[in-house]
């Protein structure tokens, strides 16, 4: 007979290990399993903001986090100017951030999970739902290195395998297009700036022979002798469909400062790229035995691209809602975690949308870029923004405006 678990967690990112730390910690029975063997690359700019520091810390990482480069805030580049933005003091999150290569993270807090008391089987693929009376189960389990396979059987299911989640799919999720989708490409390069403590990002991209790019760049220094080096694009770019991301990154390489060292001689390996389903577009996120957390949820925020802490956050508010269940034996109480995502996070993306749908022509995000560049206060307020860092009591010009803009997108229809 097959073993039952309380819960059966598919993936164990950023989101599925939280959730099972969280849930171990409850004193629930956790099995987590993960496609491959850590540690593994992931495709990520490396870059922990204070908000997913606050979660690391809170699940008891702060040590080890601190082995990795701390960084302070984020140098910016555009038009000529360069700014310094610290991160802002805040009564809940620290005003500092690490950059930590995701082979490592993963597998620490994975660890940390399995420390708690959940249960890890690397190299075990869930490959399709197991449904009894139109309840989901459990899973069947393959190994990916024997090719055997097995039946995990558990009241409920959290699925946390990434951006293209195979499984969430066959339980019927899907990406709603209208939403934003993401893409990234990052490489490693050695670096004399590796060490260095700001993250760095490029908003006016452009070719060797000056000529405008779409999207952002990134530099981010690791601290173990390489940087991170990145480019990013939104689909609401007007015409995204004819973008080579593989020489938009080549672009970037050749036009970064110098001083990063940035060349073919210095890379480290090929550059890796992935998609970025934002602002919750994946739909259901939640069934009467299972939900969704993370790149399954397609949760990456869409102001800045950013998803480690959007991934921590809804791997411990699935914990919560599926601990509910359990402790209460009530189902019902996984729709708890849908009205708590709604409550942290519908307005914010609802407006990083319209947001990002405006700066889809370039010559507006040419022009935002220079005039934002001509105030420090206003860009310190933007990071702010972007970084979903204001506290409530904060009163600005800045603040006014997003509540502004809010308040419209609150009553303008959803896309």
């Amino acid at each position: 007979m097959a073993e039952r678990w309380d819960v059966l967690v598919v993936g164990a990112g950023p989101s599925g290990a939280a959730a099972s730390y969280w849930l171990a910690e409850q004193g629930h029975r956790v099995l987590m399993v993960e496609k491959k063997r850590f540690p593994r690359e992931k495709t990520c700019g490396d870059g922990l903001t204070p908000r997913a520091v606050h979660q690391l810390e809170a699940m008891g990482l702060g040590d080890r986090l601190a082995d990795h480069l701390r960084f302070g805030g984020l140098r910016s580049h555009a038009h000529g100017t360069t700014l310094e933005l610290a991160w802002p003091t805040h009564p809940l999150y620290p005003s500092y951030g690490y950059v930590v290569r995701r082979r490592d993270l993963d597998e620490m807090v994975a660890e940390q999970a399995v420390k708690a008391g959940a249960t890890l089987r690397p190299a075990t693929e869930a490959v399709e739902p197991v449904v009894e009376g139109g309840l989901v189960t459990g899973a069947v389990l393959r190994s990916s290195e024997t090719g055997t396979t097995e039946t995990a059987s558990a009241k409920y299911v959290v699925v946390a395998d990434g951006s293209n989640s195979r499984f969430g799919r066959a339980l019927g999720t899907a990406r709603d297009r209208s939403y934003p989708m993401g893409m990234a490409l990052r490489g490693y390069f050695k670096s004399p700036r590796h060490d260095e403590p700001w993250i760095e990002s490029h908003l006016d991209l452009h070719d060797r022979n000056g000529n405008n790019l779409p999207g952002y760049g990134w530099v981010f220094p690791v601290g173990d002798g390489t940087i991170n080096v990145g480019v990013g694009l939104l689909d609401t770019y007007t015409g995204f469909k004819d973008v080579n991301t593989s020489r938009l990154m080549d672009a970037f390489c050749a036009t970064a400062p110098e001083s990063w060292k940035i060349s073919p001689e210095t890379a480290c390996g090929a550059p890796t790229g992935g998609k970025l389903p934002t602002g919750f577009s994946i739909r259901p996120k939640v069934g009467p035995t299972w939900l969704c957390v993370g790149d399954a949820a397609g949760s990456v925020n869409p102001f800045n691209g950013e998803g480690i802490s959007v991934a921590y956050e809804t791997g411990r508010f699935a914990a919560d809602a599926v601990g509910e269940a359990l402790t209460t034996r009530d189902g019902l109480a996984l729709r708890t975690y849908e009205q708590r995502l709604d409550e942290e996070y519908a307005l914010y993306f609802k407006v990083a949308r319209a947001f990002v749908r405006a700066i889809g022509n370039p010559a507006v995000m040419r022009e935002l870029t220079r005039v934002g560049f001509m105030s420090r206060s206003l860009m310190e307020w933007v990071l702010r923004i972007m970084a979903n860092l204001l506290r409530p009591d904060e009163v600005g010009p800045a603040e006014l405006a997003y509540k502004a803009v809010a308040k419209l997108v609150a009553i303008a229809p959803e896309p």
